[in-house]
């Protein structure tokens, strides 16, 4: 199957309708001005200038022609190719040259190169390179207007060759089944990098797509920006009134590599002559002449006037310098600062009403007194809503909060995170359920390259929780059972914690949706139901990256979290064990002080998780104290885990899994030693 070549016919037509001659010359003068900006990137390129470029030229009608027929606090999702985005809604040239010159005068900082940033004054949020991912979050900012009443579209676009991803399926789906407001545009211009249609999809046309997931769909020549501009224009002013989501083919070619690097040579020549022959730049121009809405005088005005103002954003940004490295700059980037206000944090002396609550029911408290305190949160998440979960937490919350903020998702855990952070940019929290922690690597790419690095990439903070029931001991085998929290403690960008009490199970919580980064929450199914506290009745939070000590003692620290906590603690009564045990409640940022603290008072330690031993927490924990805390030490440090293996199904296995037998022999051994 070749590129597409239905609209390929000549010559090109454009039906002005009553467009005005003001608005179809405001048209050529944005069309122009991205294929001017390129014509002189292909010559820094070659200068070594610019350091990589990916062309759009044969594509700007597209870009241009629907970001011209949005409202202007629209936002839109572009891609590599979307120049005209950019130039479209007025962004500064010396700001655009500089981010393509890692220049601190960019959006990014210098710390993501050509289309990879955002900017929330121009409405606009760019891509990560895995391309799909930027579908999910036009959901949710969709979904922030829907939920306000706000009569808003968005826009987001995808290659053909990115719309084989899975992001691209629960993207439409989500949207489809909760009536988002979103122009899903397909630039479908025949090839992903080298690979030809035929060898990424078996249909010849993406509107043939639109009705298997419910949705219209309309197909335009990409390469005629009155067709893209007058086809949005109508689709959004229609979307504001009657909120739903439409796909949006547009027919095109590609006239460069994928980036300048790749060449062209896998592509027939024939077909770079016949659309040449479509060159959106060149037919409109033409036409306009001809119509004689545009003259020789004034078609060289506005080149000459596109030309001046490159070149004094080629001079403003070649005298920006390069970033200077800032340490403290760089780390604090990763997070968005913020001050937790210490007054809702719970006192030792607390005298407030308690009642005795199940772990479980402490998570739902919190959850629910989070809901009460900030109406901007949303919660995400399959069969949470009037079935209250698979562990029954939201049980009831439809009836209180209702349905618009207490949502049913589809099975599209990747869709339903990357909305989260669509959320986010519209000012709103988000709470993702994952229905078991296992399930999160369906979402694992949304979480940490896109929630993880935001607010370091353009400073678009990720408001966005992510509760992940998890751990063995309940026979539940290996896809139901996993401690995963060692692949998120390793992201920067990411909160961890994973309370061990429903004191803290409640506070902690809290604390998340008080923080404005990104957190994940864990916390223990088998804990759910099998301990209870009296817990504050009142709202309050547990500091986030501050540990407890639990039990004092002589002998050894164990230093652990979760049902770690408990194993250390019954261990302890049985043998009569004198010894720290550290809770750490929070794994990223884990808590330092209170480590050095307990090591150097007992000098033997002893690093637990229900993770498995390889890679595990323990592993980062110890080799920190052996190079801070090593003169304290009075014996190895010692690591128990569970085996290195995937958690078994049958209780006798998953028993040799787990690792309490292995904790009462390094008790024994670090006793003796």
């Amino acid at each position: 199957m070749a590129p597409p070549t239905k609209l390929s016919h000549f010559p090109m037509h454009f039906d002005r309708k009553d467009y005005s001659n003001e608005t179809l010359l405001h048209l050529y003068q944005h069309l122009l001005k991205p294929r001017m900006i390129e014509e002189k990137m292909l010559i820094l390129l070659r200068q070594g200038k610019v350091s990589k470029w990916f062309s759009g030229i044969g594509q700007e009608a597209i870009s241009v022609g629907s970001t011209m027929a949005l409202d202007s606090d629209e936002y839109i999702l572009p891609l590599h190719r979307n120049l005209g985005v950019f130039t479209g809604r007025n962004v500064p040239l010396d700001r655009l040259f500089a981010q393509w010159q890692g220049k601190t005068h960019g959006f990014s900082k210098g710390r993501d190169r050509s289309f990879h940033f955002g900017t929330n004054e121009h409405h606009i949020v760019g891509m990560i390179s895995h391309l799909g991912p930027q579908l999910a979050v036009a959901g949710g900012i969709a979904l922030a207007d829907t939920l306000e009443d706000r009569p808003k579209v968005t826009v987001t676009y995808s290659g053909d060759g990115g719309a084989s991803e899975g992001d691209f399926h629960e993207a439409l789906n989500v949207a489809a089944v909760w009536q988002l407001p979103v122009i899903f545009i397909i630039e479908n211009n025949g090839y992903g990098l080298s690979t030809p249609s035929n060898e990424q999809f078996r249909f010849r046309y993406f509107v043939d797509k639109g009705p298997a997931y419910g949705m219209e769909a309309v197909q335009v020549d990409g390469n005629n920006v009155l067709e893209v501009y007058d086809t949005v224009r109508r689709l959004a002013e229609d979307l504001r009134q009657n909120p739903r989501p439409v796909l949006l083919e547009a027919l095109t070619f590609r006239m460069r590599g994928h980036e300048e690097a790749s060449g062209t040579k896998y592509v027939p020549q024939e077909l770079f002559e016949q659309w040449a022959q479509k060159d959106p730049v060149e037919n409109y121009e033409k036409w306009l002449l001809q119509e004689g809405i545009l003259d020789e005088e004034a078609r060289m005005r506005f080149r000459e006037t596109i030309k001046r103002e490159i070149e004094e954003g080629l001079r403003v940004a070649d005298a920006e310098p390069m970033p200077t490295a800032s340490l403290k700059q760089e780390v604090g980037d990763m997070y968005r600062a913020f001050e937790p206000d210490s007054a809702l944090n719970l006192p030792t002396d607390n005298e407030q009403p308690t009642t005795d609550k199940r772990y479980v029911d402490a998570i739902s408290d919190g959850l629910r007194q989070s809901m009460e305190r900030y109406p901007e949160l949303v919660l995400m998440g399959q069969d949470i809503a009037e079935y209250g979960g698979v562990f029954k937490i939201t049980d009831g919350f439809v009836a209180q909060f209702g349905k618009g903020r207490v949502r049913n998702t589809p099975l599209c855990e990747s869709a339903i995170v990357g909305a989260g952070l669509g959320l986010s940019i519209k000012g709103k929290k988000a709470m993702v359920e994952m229905q078991f922690a296992d399930f999160v690597t369906c979402g694992f790419n949304q979480i940490v390259n896109n929630l993880a690095k935001s607010h370091y990439r353009w400073g678009q903070n990720a408001d966005v929780v992510v509760r992940m029931p998890t751990g063995a001991g309940t026979a539940a085998g290996p896809f139901h059972s996993q401690s995963n929290e060692a692949w998120f403690t390793h992201t920067p960008g990411l909160k961890v914690v994973y309370p061990s009490n429903p004191v803290d199970a409640k506070g902690l919580l809290c604390a998340a949706f008080e923080d404005p980064n990104p957190v994940m929450y864990f916390e223990h199914k088998l804990l759910y139901r099998s301990i209870s506290a009296p817990v504050p009745d009142v709202y309050y939070t547990t500091p986030i990256g501050k540990a407890a000590l639990v039990r004092e003692g002589e002998e050894m620290s164990i230093i652990t979290y979760g049902a770690g906590v408990h194993w250390a603690l019954a261990l302890a009564e049985e043998i009569g064990l004198s010894a720290d045990i550290l809770d750490l409640r929070t794994l990223l940022p884990w808590d330092e002080e209170a480590v050095r603290q307990t090591v150097e008072k007992n000098g033997r330690v002893i690093l637990l998780h229900e993770d498995t031993l390889t890679g595990g927490l323990a592993g980062e924990i110890g080799a920190w104290i052996a190079e801070h805390c090593f003169r304290s030490l009075d014996a190895p440090i010692l690591r128990v885990a569970s085996l290195d293996t995937a958690v078994p199904f049958a209780p006798p296995l998953e028993k040799q899994f787990l690792p309490q037998q292995r904790l009462r022999e390094a008790v024994a051994k670090l006793r003796s030693y």
